[in-house]
């Protein structure tokens, strides 16, 4: 999966950009190198605490080169060669603190209070969100004791934890444990930054549509569109790391869920329709982002057409209005937002869309601009609701639009 933050293009806000990343023993440390270089080429400032056990997996010398900056370790914590103590320092520079791989060793001084190395010691002569991506053998992390401490932990406000994935470990076992990949963490920074590690969506559900969908004329022929459902990867992300419960109905696409997302793929504009009504009673929030088909095949053939057999007018019928449908069924508490990808003047028909479709919020998308619309990785729009109130996105990560997005929905309703 691409990371959402572009090397491309520096952090939005130049007042939150000092993370300080923070290494437990375990193989996974070899892929803190990635995130550590993805974040440099933002335009973070990246500062980088190495346990004792971390040492055996990744070298000081690796990640200074990396960071462009000191690799601190204990050696230097028990050092008196600063002016002020070392873990008071990077505790009070830091805008978040990331700890990957969390140990069970380390989780276990967290949920305690106990400060006996400088990352510990850091952590507690800090205030910012600290954010924790475990990894360990499944045996382990499924200890009662390991379990505990880790609910424990995140009672504090201030912890914000990953969820372990599945697969082959490094013990050859099969099982939960793997720490969250490199991207996805990024993108949890990314939405920590925005948010200054506030959880407003926590107690809400949040139900997503993303993609594009594909009405088939025969196994191999379809009508479809760009849509790649980045934007749609986007909100899931953006809501999961404030809090809400997220389901994600996504056409195809070939990026992986988030690890705490709910997923359902489907593929054509009606299975999309079914499983969206469907779970729409259980939403408190409903962004349809997907490109939906606005019309499909009248006939399917189950084996493929020969060439010669293709028609040479093909006949069509309207797929469902997803979206209309949902603001017909909609309750009063529930908030309704849509997309209208248009070109040109984008604001005439989004505000049409919005009132004849009954919506409460709409995001008029330009995708007739560079780095903008299907398939980019950044985006723009410009939000309208059903009072008439507009705010302009200026182009940005599509991430950063969806949080700004949320702000605002909570800011508005």
């Amino acid at each position: 999966m691409q990371s959402p933050l572009n090397p491309k293009s520096k952090i939005q806000n130049p007042k939150l950009n000092r993370v300080l990343i923070a290494v437990g023993g375990g193989i996974a440390a070899y892929k803190i190198c990635e995130l550590i270089s993805t974040l440099f080429k933002t335009g973070v400032e990246v500062r980088v605490v190495l346990t004792h056990s971390a040492q055996q997996f990744i070298t000081p010398l690796t990640v200074a080169t990396l960071s462009r900056h000191q690799a601190y370790t204990d050696n230097d914590f028990w050092q008196a060669n600063h002016s002020r103590p070392l873990h008071i320092d990077l505790g009070e520079w830091a805008d978040i603190i990331v700890i990957a791989p969390l140990t069970a060793n380390t989780l276990a001084k967290l949920a305690y209070g106990m400060a006996d190395n400088l990352l510990t010691n850091t952590v507690l002569a800090s205030t910012c969100p600290v954010l924790l991506a475990p990894a360990m053998n499944t045996d382990m992390w499924e200890q009662l004791s390991v379990q505990r401490n880790w609910q424990q932990l995140l009672i504090d406000s201030r912890y914000h934890g990953m969820n372990t994935a599945s697969g082959l470990l490094a013990c050859d076992r099969v099982g939960a444990g793997r720490m969250a990949e490199p991207a996805e963490i990024l993108a949890h920074i990314e939405s920590l930054l925005h948010t200054q590690g506030k959880r407003d969506l926590i107690g809400k559900r949040v139900l997503i549509s993303a993609g594009g969908t594909r009405e088939y004329l025969d196994p191999v022929r379809f009508i479809g569109n760009p849509a790649t459902g980045k934007m749609g990867l986007a909100l899931a992300q953006a809501a999961l790391h404030r809090g809400a419960k997220v389901t994600l109905v996504y056409a195809p696409a070939n990026w992986e869920v988030p690890l705490g997302v709910q997923a359902i793929p489907v593929i054509s504009a009606e299975q999309m329709q079914h499983i969206m009504v469907e779970s729409l009673p259980n939403a408190d929030i409903i962004v349809m982002s997907a490109a939906v088909a606005d019309v499909k095949p009248k006939d399917y053939s189950r084996e493929k057409l020969p060439k010669r057999s293709l028609p040479q007018a093909l006949p069509l019928e309207p797929v469902p209005d997803i979206v209309a449908q949902l603001a017909q069924l909609k309750q009063p508490h529930q908030t309704l937002i849509g997309f209208a990808a248009q070109t040109g003047n984008i604001v005439k028909p989004a505000l049409e869309k919005l009132h004849n479709k009954k919506l409460d919020v709409i995001v008029a998308n330009p995708i007739d601009r560079a780095n903008s619309g299907f398939g980019s990785d950044r985006n723009q729009a410009i939000f309208l609701d059903i009072q008439g109130r507009q705010l302009t996105i200026a182009p940005c990560s599509k991430l950063e639009m969806a949080h700004q997005l949320f702000d605002f929905i909570i800011r508005e309703f």
